[in-house]
C-alpha cells in the first residue's frame, strides 16, 4: 500500500513539473537574476537622474486577472505575475527576467526599466503615462531608440495574437501594440473585464495606489520603542495596506468563525492594544500575502526608551561661549534646514593631572617608538640640483629630452632629507550612552575609547603632528554637546591625559551635526592634508526625528560637506552591523570595522599611520 502511495506521489510530482514547464511562457534558461545586476542598476538609475535615496529592490508578484491559456489553467499558474513599478522609496523590478529567449535582451530589459524608472513621475493613467515617458526619453536620448525598438518588436512577437482574443480584449491588445510601436499615438484604451497580458517594457502603478490612508506620521514622534525581535533574519517583502486604527469599541465578536478561510481574508481585526509579545507573529507574517498596517494610537509595553535630562550646571562640563547654530539635511524635503541644530561647546570640568594607566605603559612605549621612527625617517627627494647621489632616472630623462631639442635646468641628483608632515587631524569620539556597555567582564566601551585616545595622543605628539580631540553626544537637536578634550593649540600633557580618563557616557548620537562642527574647526587649520577621524560604536540616533533613515541621510550629507571642504573623513567603528549603513554614509573606502573592540587602542594609531602615509 505504501509503495503504491509513493509511486502515486512520484507520478504527481513528475506531472506537476512537466505541465508547469509547458505552461510557462518564459525562457528560464535565458533568465537574468536581479541580484547579480542590482548594484549596476542602482548606479544606472542615479546616473540617469534618479534620487540617491531611492533603492533598487525585487518586486513582489501581484494578483492579475489575465486571460490564461488552457495549459496555464491546468497547471494553476499565471494567477500572480511580477511587473516593474516604482514609488518614492524604491524601484521594484522582477527578481528574474526571462521574457525573451535571448539572455542579452533580458539584461537590456532590466536596463530599460531602470532608465524608464529614473525618468518617470506620478502615474495617473497607465497607458498614457508610459507612452509619454517613453516619448520624452526618445527625444532626450535618441541613442535609446534602437534599444527600445529591438525590445518592443521582440516583445510583440511574444504577446497574445489579437485574432485569438475576444473582440473587446483584441481591441485593447491592438491599442497596446500601437502604443508600443508608436509611443504617444494612443489616448484611448478600450475597457475589458480582464487585464491585458503584462507589458514588460512599461511600469505599473505601485501596489495600493491611491489608498486614502495617510503615509507620513508625525515628524517629531518617538520611534522604535521596541527592539528587534530575537532571531531576526531577512524576511520576504510583503504587500502592505494602511487602514484606520480601530478604537476597540465595536464589541467582542469581531468575526464569524465559519468565515475564517485564510489569514489574509480576516487579518484586519479590531483588537485593542495588548502588552504581551506574540511569539508567533513572525511565522504568521510569512504566511500572509498582504500585511495590513495601522498607525496605533496606543503604544505597546515591553520596550523602554529613556528621556534624560541634562545634569545641573554645578556638576556639568563647563560651557565655552554661546551655542553654535548649524544646518541639518532633511531628505524628505530635499533641503538643508538652516540653523536647525544647536551645538554647545564644552570643556571637561575634571582635568586633574594624571599619568598613563599602568596597563597602557608597554603599548605606549611601542607606539612611541614606531612614531619616532616615522618622524625621524628621511625622505629621498628626486631631481634636485644638488644632492648626495645621482638620480639615474633623471639623467636618462635629461639625455632623451636633450636629443629631442628640449633644454631646461637639469636636476640630476637625489638628496635624503627630513620632510615636515604638513597635516592636521581631529579625532571625534562618540560618547553616547551606548558606550556604557561592557566589551568584557572588566572593560566598558567608554574605557576602550579612552585608552585609544591616550595611545593616539602619545603617537601623534611624538610624530609632531597637529591634532585635536573632541567627544560628542546629543539630547535632541537643541543640545548637541561637543566636549573639547584637547584643542589644536593645546599641548598633550598630564591634564589632557586626566581629561581623557574622566570621560563618561553621555546621551544620544546626532552624528551629522558633530561632523559639521568638527569640519568647521579642522578647515581653519593651515595644513595641506586634514584628516577627520570619527570613532563610534553605532549608527546615528536621537530622541526626536533623528533616527533611522533621517539620521543616516543627514550624516551622509555632512560627510559630503566635509569632503567638499577638502577634508578626509574616515570612520572607525566597533559596530559589527556597520556594513549595513557605513558604505552609504562614508563610501566603500571611508571606514573600517574593528571586529574585537578591545583591539581599538592598538589599531587606532596603526590606522592613522596608514591614512597619513605620503
Amino acid at each position: 500500500m505504501s509503495f503504491a502511495i509513493e509511486v502515486e506521489e512520484w507520478a504527481g510530482s513528475v506531472w506537476h513539473k512537466f505541465i508547469t514547464r509547458k505552461a510557462d511562457p518564459e525562457f528560464p534558461e535565458a533568465g537574468v537574476e536581479l541580484e547579480s545586476q542590482q548594484n549596476a542598476l542602482a548606479l544606472l538609475f542615479r546616473a540617469m537622474g534618479g534620487g540617491h535615496e531611492v533603492s533598487v529592490e525585487a518586486a513582489q508578484a501581484r494578483q492579475m486577472m489575465v486571460k490564461r491559456s488552457f495549459l496555464q489553467k491546468v497547471a494553476g499558474t499565471a494567477r500572480q505575475l511580477t511587473v516593474a513599478w516604482r514609488d518614492a522609496q524604491s524601484v521594484r523590478l522582477p527578481p528574474c527576467i526571462a521574457v525573451y529567449p535571448d539572455e542579452r535582451l533580458n539584461l537590456e530589459l532590466y536596463r530599460w526599466l531602470t532608465i524608464l524608472s529614473a525618468h518617470s513621475g506620478p502615474m495617473r493613467h497607465w497607458g498614457r503615462d508610459n507612452q509619454r515617458w517613453v516619448s520624452e526619453l526618445m527625444d532626450e536620448y535618441p541613442a535609446l531608440q534602437k534599444r527600445y525598438s529591438e525590445l518592443a518588436i521582440a516583445h510583440l512577437a511574444l504577446r497574445p495574437a489579437p485574432r485569438d482574443l475576444p473582440p473587446d480584449e483584441a481591441a485593447l491588445e491592438n491599442a497596446i501594440r500601437q502604443a508600443l510601436l508608436k509611443p504617444g499615438t494612443v489616448q484611448d484604451f478600450p475597457g475589458t473585464e480582464r487585464a491585458p497580458w503584462p507589458v514588460a517594457l512599461w511600469l505599473y502603478p505601485p501596489l495600493n495606489l491611491g489608498n486614502p490612508q495617510q503615509t507620513h506620521w508625525d515628524e517629531e514622534e518617538d520611534g522604535g520603542l521596541l527592539g528587534k525581535a530575537q532571531g531576526e533574519g531577512k524576511a520576504p517583502r510583503k504587500q502592505a495596506r494602511r487602514v484606520d486604527d480601530h478604537a476597540g469599541k465595536q464589541g467582542l465578536l469581531v468575526f464569524r468563525l465559519e468565515n475564517l478561510f485564510t489569514w489574509t481574508e480576516h487579518v484586519d481585526l479590531d483588537r485593542c492594544g495588548d502588552d504581551d509579545d506574540d511569539l508567533d507573529a513572525a511565522r504568521a507574517a510569512e504566511d500572509l500575502d498582504e500585511i495590513t498596517v495601522s498607525k496605533k494610537r496606543k503604544r505597546k509595553g515591553g520596550g523602554l526608551k529613556l528621556h534624560l535630562d541634562l545634569p545641573p550646571a554645578d556638576i556639568d562640563d563647563i560651557p565655552l561661549g554661546e551655542g553654535i547654530k548649524l544646518p541639518e539635511w532633511d531628505f524628505r524635503r530635499n533641503e538643508l534646514r538652516k540653523d536647525f541644530a544647536n551645538v554647545e561647546m564644552l570643556e571637561p570640568r575634571l582635568q586633574d593631572a594624571m599619568t598613563l594607566p599602568e596597563h597602557l605603559l608597554p603599548l605606549a612605549k611601542k607606539v612611541r617608538r614606531q612614531f619616532e621612527h616615522l618622524r625621524a625617517e628621511p625622505q629621498w627627494l628626486r631631481q634636485q640640483t644638488q644632492g648626495s647621489e645621482l638620480d639615474l632616472q633623471a639623467c636618462v630623462d635629461f639625455q632623451v629630452e636633450r636629443k629631442l631639442g628640449h633644454t631646461h635646468e637639469p636636476g640630476l641628483f637625489m638628496d635624503r632629507r627630513r620632510q615636515h608632515r604638513d597635516l592636521g587631524c581631529l579625532a571625534l569620539a562618540d560618547l553616547s550612552m551606548s558606550t556604557d556597555a561592557h566589551v568584557n567582564n572588566e572593560r566598558r566601551v567608554i574605557d576602550v575609547v579612552g585608552d585609544s585616545l591616550m595611545l593616539f595622543s602619545e603617537a601623534l605628539s611624538v610624530a609632531g603632528d597637529d591634532f585635536a580631540l573632541y567627544g560628542f553626544s546629543s539630547l535632541r537637536r537643541h543640545h548637541v554637546r561637543m566636549l573639547e578634550i584637547k584643542g589644536f593649540e593645546q599641548k598633550y600633557n598630564a591634564n589632557v591625559c586626566g581629561a581623557i580618563q574622566s570621560l563618561k557616557p553621555g546621551y544620544y548620537t546626532r552624528m551629522g551635526t558633530a561632523i559639521r562642527r568638527a569640519t568647521q574647526l579642522l578647515e581653519k587649520r593651515p595644513h595641506r592634508r586634514k584628516l577627520l577621524l570619527l570613532i563610534t560604536d553605532g549608527k546615528p540616533n536621537d530622541l526626536d526625528l533623528y533616527e533611522g533613515r533621517y539620521g543616516v541621510e543627514d550624516t551622509r550629507h555632512a560627510v559630503m560637506e566635509a569632503r567638499k571642504a577638502g577634508l578626509i573623513p574616515f570612520c572607525i567603528t566597533i559596530d559589527q552591523k556597520a556594513e549595513d549603513y557605513l558604505p552609504y554614509m562614508f563610501g566603500a573606502n571611508g571606514y573600517t570595522v574593528i571586529k574585537e573592540p578591545v583591539q581599538l587602542p592598538t589599531r587606532l594609531p596603526q590606522l592613522y599611520r596608514l591614512l597619513t602615509e605620503p
